[in-house]
Formats: structure tokens, sequence, C-alpha cells
């Protein structure tokens, strides 16, 4: 008997619909898997048999072969499981095969019979639902994340017998229900750190605050106990709440990644601080079998480098392609996917090796050649990606034992919101761009017009610094975003002043 159901399979962030084909007929015993199956779908023959005796069923008797199409896009992962099981269950007529004809399966199977959760539910959620399928079996576990795709019907399902149960209609269970996302000003996020813990560096705060207004990059250059790595994990907390869109992207990635929890859509901005110690390929994405990033699950969030220079020189270089254009492309031979990448940097970095040049009460021990060859290891062309550079100094003692706390992250919030909203107005219409730090040139020049004084003033730094075109532009962005919290139309010389201002690693000649 001939049946078909389907199945789903994950490419980047987004799924593929496979149609699972069982056929039993004629002589031989044995179960045939075709269609580009990887090791772990090959392996699925000994989890069904298994799971199938501790559920009461029996294999077929005869040659089955289970053809799952396109031949041509390899399958990978033990989610595959569940449709061939279901699939053999309706050929031999164990289940109605018009019950499944319509409905697409996702689930590990354990030997027992019961069925384990997996990755990427809610990408193949969305491609069942592109595709016109009705109905969404899934593990119980997934069922909040696949939940949140309205227009498929949603049923979670804990071992192979409920899934005989739901089919053959011998119970009552009824399709989840969606759960309903609220615009996050109305639930702002809860953060256990604040910006009011932060004592002093108000020139720190104020820097983060535009960085978080118009998403810019930022670098921040300190001796050890400053206070940037506290600063820098503070930063979600003063991000605008996600968007429905946003949070829908940002889960995702992540559950593409196995990451997205059981919680459905996300609600906070993802904040990623991978070690120094990190492979090109973790930070970028790709492998054998290719999972998504750090920088892409930093997606519409903050990617926090800590000790920037101790990471490795390969790392750092592969940064320069998604910070310009918010997305990355992994190529191999076998494979090209690509992955968003729209995230915030936030890095932090001693001044030279001994992490004390320039500091007010300790000697620096390292000679100016180690701190130049220190400085060094971070390439111009990365620096320039970076549109400020802000020199962070101990806290005095005075201020530290001040019990007085600062301002809050809500209130900075607020005026990230307002300025965020001025900019969703500006670029309304203009395909994706939604904050100044995306601004192309022609959007520059549209909206960054300067006037005579302004543009003398940018033009002196220009020669003085001998800044490249693209600091050029970064400083442009900067003054923008200064100009959108002070709610003015115009940008004026004192917003391109204090821009200027956050390239203080153009302005200082570090070890020479």
């Amino acid at each position: 008997m001939f049946v078909r159901t389907y199945a789903g399979a994950v490419v980047g962030i987004d799924a593929v619909t496979v149609t699972v084909e069982v056929n039993i007929a004629g002589g031989g015993m044995g179960l045939s898997l075709v269609g580009l199956p990887d090791n772990a779908v090959k392996e699925s023959e000994e989890r069904i048999r298994a799971a199938f005796e501790n559920s009461g069923e029996r294999m077929a008797s005869r040659k089955t072969v289970v053809n799952l199409a396109p031949a041509d896009l390899r399958k990978e992962g033990a989610a595959f499981d569940l449709p061939i099981a279901v699939g053999i269950l309706a050929a031999t007529e164990r289940v109605a095969p018009a019950s499944v004809a319509d409905t697409l399966f996702v689930g590990e199977l354990s030997l027992d019979g019961s069925v384990k959760p997996v990755r990427g539910i809610l990408p193949v959620a969305i491609g069942a639902r592109r595709e016109g399928i009705a109905r969404l079996v899934v593990p119980q576990a997934n069922v909040a994340e696949a939940a949140v795709v309205e227009g498929v019907q949603v049923y979670g399902v804990g071992s192979l017998r409920d899934v005989i149960a739901l089919l053959n209609g011998e119970t009552d269970a009824a399709p989840a229900e969606a759960p309903v996302f609220e615009a996050l000003p109305h639930r702002p996020g809860r953060y256990d750190e604040d910006f009011a813990d932060v004592k002093g560096q108000p020139h720190v705060k104020r820097a983060l605050e535009i960085a978080a207004a118009g998403g810019h990059n930022v670098l921040m250059i300190g001796s050890p106990g400053s206070g940037k790595t506290m600063l820098a994990r503070r930063m979600p907390s003063i991000l605008p709440p996600l968007s429905a869109d946003e949070a829908l992207e940002t889960t995702k990635i992540h559950s593409v990644a196995g990451l997205a929890g059981s919680g459905g859509l996300l609600s906070q901005r993802p904040f990623r601080a991978p070690h120094h110690t990190v492979s090109q390929v973790a930070l970028i994405g790709g492998g054998q079998s290719p999972h998504p990033g750090e920088v892409s699950l930093a997606h519409n969030g903050i990617l926090f480098l800590d000790e920037l220079p101790e990471f490795g020189r390969s790392a750092l270089e592969v940064l320069r392609q998604p910070l310009e254009e918010k997305r990355i492309t992994v190529a191999r031979a076998r494979y090209r996917v690509q992955y968003p990448a729209n995230f915030t940097l936030v890095a932090a970095m001693n001044p030279c090796p001994c992490g004390y040049y320039n500091h007010p009460a300790k000697e620096c021990t390292c000679s100016a050649g180690a701190v130049h060859r220190y400085m060094g290891r971070i390439s111009g062309p990365l620096l320039d990606r970076i549109d400020m550079h802000i020199e962070v100094t101990p806290v005095p003692p005075s201020e530290l034992a001040d019990a007085a706390p600062g301002e809050s992250s809500a209130a900075v919030r607020e005026r990230v919101c307002r300025a965020r909203e001025v900019q969703r107005r500006r670029f309304e219409g203009c395909g994706g761009v939604h904050t100044n730090a995306m601004m192309n040139a022609a959007m520059l020049r549209e909206h960054c017009r300067l006037d005579a004084a302004s543009a003398a003033l940018l033009e002196q730094a220009m020669q003085r610094l001998s800044l490249s075109a693209r600091a050029y532009d970064r400083i442009l962005k900067v003054a923008r975003t200064i100009a959108d919290l002070a709610g003015r139309e115009r940008i004026e010389p004192l917003d391109v002043a204090e821009a200027i201002n956050y390239r203080s690693l153009d302005r200082e000649n570090w070890g020479k």
C-alpha cells in the first residue's frame, strides 16, 4: 500500500516541506530509506522498531520503502522519526491513511515510544502554513513555539500511542491556542541588571544611550575594573522592546539553534557574549551541519566581545561583512546558507597588555612597542566599522561610596524609544532600514545635511585626524542620532562635535 504524509527540513533559518512517501508491497523484508538521508535519519529504523514494540505495534513484515522528497535535498536529524513511523502506520492501516494526508509531523522517537522535542519547530510551522498544510503534530515540549504561527492547527503529543489515538479520533484533544503577543511597551522586559546600579561614568552612559538609540557599534577602552563589562551587560535594558515581527524572526534563529526554550516567542532582545577563544565557525555559523553562529543569535540584540584584542584575528575579520550588510553568507562545497545578523556590536578592551596605560593612579609597565602591538591586533578596517570609541576611566572612591542610585534603565529606555520612533517614521517604506546606523549613502545625503559651520567642523576633523570616508559616514550617522535624542530636525555643530569626540582611537596615537 502507498501512503503520503509530510515532514519539514530546516535550511538556514527557513524550512522546506518534505514529502514522506511510504510503500509496502511485494516480497522481501526490511526498511529502505531513500532521498538523501544522513546517518541520523538512517538510524531511525532502529528507533522506530523499538518504539513500535514498546507501544504495542508491529512493523510491517513485507518490504517497506520510504522516500523523502525532494531527493536532492539532504535530510538531517532525528525529526524525521515521527513522520516515517506515522507513514508506516498508515500504510499498514493501523491509522486511517486519509488522516495523515494533510498533516505534517515532526519529532524524535525514543526507544520507549515517547516523542522527544527537536529544534527548528518554528520555521517548520511557518513553512507548513506557506504550503497550505492544515495540521501540524509536534512534540508536547514544542507546542508553545509552534502555536505562535496562526493558520495551522497545532497538536502536541507525548508518545506514539498519543499519535495513534489522535489520528484515529480516539481522543478529544483540541489544537493548541496561539499565544497573544502583546506590544512590549505594555509589558516591559524584566532585567536583573539596571543602569541605576552603575556609579559615575556619565559620559559612558551617554554614549551607550546614543548607541542604543541609533543602533551604533561601540568600543569601550579602559583599565581593568573601570566598569566596561558592567555597563555592557546593562545595554539590553535600555534597548527598545521587540516588535512582533522582530520577536518572530529572532525566535526562528534560536529555534534552529535549539535555544528557543518552551515559552513561545522570545520577549527580550538577545545578549550574546562569546568567550575570546570562540572559533570562527562558532562566531559566524556554518559547520558540517550548518548552524547559526553567535552573530546571528545576537540578531536584533547585542553581541558583546569582551577583551577584543584576545580574539583570533581571523574570527574578528569575518565580522566585517555582517557589520556592513547585517547578514552573513556561509558558503561551503555542500551548501550555501544565509543568516540574518543585524546586531549592535559592543566591545571592550584594555588599553595595553598590563591594562594601565593612561591610568590616573597606576603605572603602566608596558613598553611603547608593546602597547602599539597590542592595539595593532585590531585592524583599521574593523575599527572603521565601529561607530563610537569610548574611553572608560576608573570611578573615584568618593563616587563609589555614594549610596544614591543613578538614573534607571527605564528612564533611559524611554528617551531611546522616542528617538527610535523618529527614525521609524523617517525610514518608513525604506526596505528594512529602521535605525540611523543602517542608512546608505543616498539616505545620508537626504537626512544628514549639514549647515556651513557643521560641514567646516567635520572637514577640519577629517584633515587633522586623517579619517577615512567610512569614518566620515559613521560620524554623520552618530550626529543624526544625537540630534534625534535632542528632538532636533537638523544636525547642529554641537551634534557633530560630540560625534567626533566619540572617535577616541582616531584621536590618539596609542603607544607612539
